[in-house]
């Protein structure tokens, strides 16, 4: 069984999705951000960064006492191991994968993640939204390119998908158009419609009916057309 300290954040989402996909048993041990439980010094103890997700693996690879891990990329690169799965085999693949990984966890996630913390500030920062919003949007479009000519980020399905969807999904609040990245849309739509990342929002809705979830093409469809008609 693997403890997840989890919240409705991105990269929470990402090991929600990674465990729903290849059936891994798991727990949740909820850390509710808001109530700044991060700061707790039992999560401190897996999570010095007192950040969100962590995991305590009470069934580790090669058996011995129990593995605790925190930040996002590690976790899935952990779970890519323990599973084998949804990473190609061959080592071309495999890398290809892990640079991807590597794009979200450097690039995507953190000016994203400025962006958004720019504009929800109290303060106005013209500079800093000018500056991730212009980088935010270039990365929009690395994507898009990208998935120009192929279903996925690295062949099949696999751990670069997750971790990129969850930070392209609330794409909405980014104030980004969809219709300035087809490619980037269809392959949007193909994971959110994975019954695995339903499950994984799903479970973030109940924890916290605020978390933003996904916005399907229908829906923002539909809201474009209550626009014109209004």
């Amino acid at each position: 069984m693997i403890d997840l300290h989890y919240w409705t954040t991105p990269n929470g989402h990402k090991i929600t999705m990674f465990l729903e996909e290849t059936g891994l048993p798991y727990r949740i041990v909820p850390v509710n951000l808001v109530r700044d439980e991060q700061f707790k010094p039992e999560f401190l103890k897996i999570a010095p960064n007192n950040k969100i997700p962590a995991i305590v693996d009470n069934d580790p690879i090669g058996g011995g006492e129990p593995i605790s891990l925190f930040e996002s990329g590690a976790i899935l690169l952990y779970l890519v191991e323990k599973t084998g799965k949804l990473i190609p085999k061959d080592i071309r693949g495999r890398m290809d994968a892990t640079q991807w990984l590597f794009w979200q966890v450097a690039g995507l996630g953190p000016m994203a993640g400025q962006l958004i913390f720019f504009k929800r500030s109290t303060e106005k920062h013209p500079f800093g939204i000018e500056r991730y919003g212009k980088e935010t949007h270039r990365l929009f479009s690395v994507l898009n390119k990208r998935l120009a000519d192929r279903e996925y980020l690295a062949g099949g399905y696999s751990v670069a998908d997750i971790a990129a969807y969850t930070w392209a999904a609330p794409y909405n609040l980014f104030e980004l158009d969809l219709e300035e990245f087809p490619h980037l849309e269809r392959w949007l739509e193909a994971v959110a419609s994975r019954p695995a990342t339903e499950r994984a929002y799903a479970i973030a809705k109940e924890m916290n009916p605020q978390a933003p979830q996904p916005v399907r093409r229908a829906q923002r469809l539909g809201a474009k057309a209550s626009l014109k008609a209004s």
